[in-house]
């Protein structure tokens, strides 16, 4: 006969207690623990018996399923393909950053596959609102306001649909547990009866989720071990550009990134980034430079902003925006011991306009020359682009795919790029029309812009 006992579990991090305390030991969040009843299995049942047996690895056949082109090609890139049959994916955000509407256009672009929206946040109506909004008919798609997964599956296995949008597994419950929706139990049960569901029957199932303040998936980590892939929807409310990234993907890479341009009419695919994510003024303005980056095997062009101005406080501030604040330390540092520059007394501010965040060291030349620009108060040649990590000692390191990073330079119209000198060894530079300059030390770069 099954046992039930009661424990409090944290709804933040899954720690439980025997009792309630108002503080988690755990992750030190006050006012975190709910009542939850588990019910446990006498051990006198037998083992049940498997039906599956050990084969040899070169024996299992290899399924040959092509996957679902999804006809938005910043989704296919970041899922490395398209959807993969019976794969399970999680997409996170903050309210409001346009994780619906992403899903909803995904729904209503896909035309020759049966497609099922459940939602359990918003009514038919509110939906249909939204995709007369947006502006697109989808044909094969259907709407289902529930939150009982139970009545989920029963309603897919009626329907059989092809993919299946679940917005949000937060608002998902199962009658197995005893507890409120969103909490980490039902969550977690939730996700399971989901997943093998899936595997079961080579359905594609995208689950929307929640973040917390912490800004990771509400509920439980096993969560995301659970799925196949885990996407984050970032963005700025000020600004008009959406980021989608995968942060883990059993079916392809996770150095992928798709952008999205945040409309009236809903989510627009920006398929040349290079061209919005820098400033069109050509007012050769000091504290501007434009660096040539790479987020998985897509190359692009950002500016650079930077503003040296004198301290007024004891302690100079240090800010940036898109940038880590501990490498711009150090990028200071080795202007200050290498390259001669006095700005341990001076405010130093940067920023990389669009209102991203890029973590590719090969934009720390444009970084600091950015810098030294504003100090200065001399303009780099608006025609001028970057491409290089420093290192300690001063001296420009070889960065990756140096070859896409000067095409995508003279695809934009620049005239003169800035590269480390050792990239040299393996790229052939006759075959380009672009004037590059081979630096070894930052000084060498210097002296050419500020001389």
């Amino acid at each position: 006969m099954a046992k039930t006992k009661t424990v409090y579990v944290c709804q933040n991090c899954g720690a439980q207690s025997p009792k309630w305390i108002g503080k988690c030991p755990s992750c030190q969040e006050w006012n975190t623990y709910s009542e939850e009843i588990i019910t446990k299995k006498n051990n006198t049942t037998s083992l049940s018996v498997s039906t599956s047996a050990p084969q040899l690895i070169n024996d299992i056949e290899i399924s040959n399923d092509k996957r679902i082109d999804t006809k938005n090609t910043e989704f296919n890139r970041v899922l490395g393909g398209g959807l993969v049959p019976g794969s399970l994916i999680l997409i996170g955000g903050e309210p409001g950053i346009g994780k619906s509407t992403l899903m909803l256009q995904v729904s209503l672009n896909i035309s020759n596959h049966k497609i099922l929206y459940v939602s359990g946040e918003e009514s038919q109506s509110q939906i249909r609102l939204r995709a007369d909004r947006i502006g697109i008919n989808g044909s094969s798609c259907f709407i289902l306001c529930e939150t009982s997964v139970e009545n989920v599956i029963l309603n897919v296995e009626k329907l059989d649909p092809d993919i299946i949008i679940i917005d949000s597994i937060q608002t998902l419950q199962t009658e197995r547990i005893e507890t409120s929706p969103g909490s980490i139990s039902q969550i977690r049960e939730c996700a399971n009866i989901i997943q093998r569901f899936a595997k079961q029957t080579s359905k594609s199932f995208i689950l929307v989720g929640h973040i917390n303040k912490e800004g990771s998936i509400a509920g439980p980590k096993i969560l995301e071990h659970t799925v196949d892939t885990v996407l984050q929807f970032e963005g700025d409310s000020n600004y008009m550009y959406r980021i989608l990234r995968a942060t883990k993907n059993r079916f392809g890479s996770t150095s992928e990134l798709g952008i999205y341009e945040m409309r009236q009419s809903g989510l627009r695919q920006v398929s040349n980034p290079s061209e919005l994510l820098m400033s069109q003024n050509n007012l050769n303005l000091s504290g501007s430079a434009v660096s040539s980056t790479v987020e998985g095997v897509r190359p692009f062009l950002i500016e650079i902003q930077a503003l040296v101005s004198s301290s007024v406080y004891s302690s100079p501030q240090r800010t940036s925006t898109g940038f880590d604040l501990r490498r711009l330390s150090m990028l200071l540092a080795v202007l200050e011991k290498r390259a001669g520059f006095r700005l341990a007394t001076k405010d130093v501010f940067l920023n990389i306009a669009g209102g991203i965040k890029v973590d590719d060291p090969a934009i720390d030349l444009a970084v600091v020359c950015a810098i030294l620009s504003s100090d200065q108060d001399v303009s780099i040649n608006k025609n001028i682009c970057f491409a290089g990590e420093i290192g300690l000692s001063g001296e420009i390191r070889p960065v990756n795919r140096i070859e896409q990073r000067i095409h995508e330079a003279e695809k934009l119209g620049f005239s003169q790029i800035f590269i480390p000198k050792f990239s040299k060894k393996s790229v052939d530079f006759s075959k380009y029309d672009i004037k590059i300059f081979e630096m070894s030390k930052v000084e060498e770069v210097f002296k050419i812009l500020f001389s």
